[in-house]
């Protein structure tokens, strides 16, 4: 097993499942875990400025630059999983010289390259797969695996000349919170990449504009038998409010550049509802529209009920494309790397975000690059791992002074 394998198979065994509903940051302790490890590691390893952030569970390095006339360049990945599933991948396995066919996970999970059509790309090479009950957590410690490799290979090795390497491991990416406390300024580079991508060669600069709609509807409770002219049922205009909206904005109906409307959660009854919505676009007027349609929707529904519905809206982040279209010499550098290391590029926009939108919005222009990784948040989760030794080899190449 080569060493960032072996990395990476002991930080998916460490469970860092963040949580939306904790209201705290870190949201949830365990994430400090990991975090204590890499900075051991890092300070092991000879990295300078190793920094744990006590209060907020930031990790930060630097490599010190052999080349001083080169720019400082920064490496970042976010060090929690997903709520969707189980986050202790310790029952991970790898399933070596893959040969096409359907991967059992358990008794009732598989891996089946029909459904996955990925699959078959890496035919011949060796699959980390889960158990079928937890996500394995490439999205996104393969990307932190990939980074802390990279590092060390440029302590190890001074003929690769490099400026100054920048390492941050961030906290509750996965629940839109983990660029709250980043230490732009302490982190002392004039770009970066994150790396938190799907399949190997993906590269992306485009994402959505995001933001988030927060729905409460009053109702007025009264017996069944005496409701007539009287009950306003808060859970049946919750319905009225989703048939009002257009079915066709989906996520289930959209694809590429299409944005969507996304019903989250609803939960209530006669007397009080709550609905929540994701609203998405990668066109700055058509999402403003999109929450135009929601405001519209609800004055709609007070028109007939009176003042009942109460709509929030609050944006999480936008499209870092503005930002990335005067730096594009990142895209340009990574894609020549990606090919000096045998892999064609694929430029694709994310539906959805990473913390390099909000970064890049707060100063530091930050592209994202693959992890190798595949099915993202789901308990059939998977990595190549020839896809992540390349990736050691991309973030080198990329680390290169040019």
């Amino acid at each position: 097993m080569s060493r960032v394998i072996d990395r990476f198979m002991r930080y998916i065994s460490i469970d860092t499942q963040s949580d939306g509903e904790s209201g705290k940051s870190p949201s949830t302790a365990k994430q400090f875990d990991l975090a204590r490890v890499l900075a051991s590691e890092l300070k092991e390893m000879g990295a300078s400025d190793v920094r744990l952030d006590e209060e907020h569970c930031y990790v930060y390095a630097e490599i010190p630059a052999n080349d001083e006339s080169a720019k400082a360049l920064g490496f970042i990945s976010h060090m929690d999983t997903a709520e969707s599933a189980p986050g202790d991948a310790s029952n991970a396995r790898i399933v070596e010289g893959y040969d096409g066919s359907v991967i059992k996970l358990n008794d009732t999970v598989s891996l089946d390259p029909e459904v996955y059509p990925d699959m078959k790309k890496y035919i011949g090479q060796d699959l980390i797969v889960t158990d079928g009950v937890s996500l394995l957590g490439a999205d996104d410690k393969a990307g932190v695996a990939e980074i802390m490799e990279c590092a060390q290979r440029l302590l190890e090795d001074d003929s690769i000349k490099h400026g100054r390497i920048c390492i941050a491991f961030t906290p509750d990416e996965e629940i839109g919170c983990g660029t709250d406390y980043f230490d732009i300024d302490g982190f002392k580079a004039e770009s970066a990449y994150t790396v938190d991508g799907g399949g190997i060669g993906e590269m992306e600069y485009e994402n959505f504009n995001a933001a988030t709609a927060f729905i409460r509807i009053k109702g007025k409770e009264i017996h069944p038998g005496e409701a007539k002219d009287v009950m306003i049922n808060a859970v049946r205009i919750a319905a009225e409010f989703e048939g009002l909206l257009p079915q066709h904005m989906s996520p289930e109906h959209t694809e590429g550049y299409e944005g969507f409307l996304h019903l989250t959660k609803i939960s209530g009854g006669v007397g009080f509802a709550e609905m929540q919505y994701l609203i998405r676009d990668h066109d700055e007027k058509l999402f403003e529209d999109k929450k135009e349609l929601m405001k519209s929707a609800a004055a709609y529904i007070n028109s007939i009920y009176g003042d009942v519905l109460e709509l929030e809206i609050k944006d999480a982040y936008r499209n870092m494309k503005e930002i990335i279209d005067s730096h594009m010499y990142l895209v340009e550098d990574a894609e020549a790397a990606f090919r000096a290391c045998g892999v064609e590029p694929h430029v694709i926009a994310i539906r959805g975000g990473t913390d390099g939108a909000q970064l890049s919005y707060k100063g530091l222009p930050c592209p994202n690059l693959s992890t190798g990784g595949h099915n993202f948040h789901s308990n059939t989760e998977y990595v190549p791992v020839q896809s992540i030794e390349t990736m050691v080899d991309v973030l080198t190449e990329i680390a290169r002074s040019k």
